[in-house]
């Protein structure tokens, strides 16, 4: 597991109404503030890679659909750095996602429908200076392959 990335597994909570999912509490061990909340989607076939953060924590859930969320270390002081994690999560896997400031992701919806994330940054996003850089999904560094596994 790359340094610093926690992964929460969350619990579903079912009866006669309908279901309850706890995400993110400010009780949890690794919260530290909040930020803002956003909800992105992910279309079929769509790759949304690689970004990573500067000084922000991202903790994400996917809360319809699937998807195949990727982190690379490229922290240049990390003891996990090069290191690649893949992560399937979503409604048949409820986890909260928590990536640290220097870990590039990227996702893409699998199963055939759009995945819906939701993220609770530890910081809200700055228009005027924006904490993201980015990368192309096929960066050669990373040399992730995002294609589906058969067999």
């Amino acid at each position: 597991m790359i340094e610093g990335v926690i992964v929460k597994q969350l619990k579903v909570h079912a009866d006669e109404r309908g279901w309850l999912m706890e995400i993110l509490r400010c009780d949890d061990e690794f919260f530290d503030q909040f930020g803002q909340v956003y909800l992105t989607t992910c279309y079929p076939g769509v790759i949304k890679a690689w970004h990573c953060h500067r000084e922000q924590t991202d903790r994400l859930c996917v809360v319809k659909g699937m998807a195949k969320v990727a982190l690379w270390d490229g922290r240049e002081n990390s003891p996990t750095k090069g290191e690649l994690n893949v992560f399937y999560m979503g409604e048949r896997n409820p986890i909260l996602l928590v990536i640290p400031p220097g870990v590039w992701h990227g996702f893409t919806a699998i199963g055939g429908e759009t995945a819906f994330v939701i993220n609770c940054p530890n910081r809200p996003y700055n228009y005027a200076a924006p904490d993201e850089l980015r990368r192309p999904y096929n960066d050669p560094e990373i040399g992730y392959d995002w294609s589906v596994r058969h067999g």
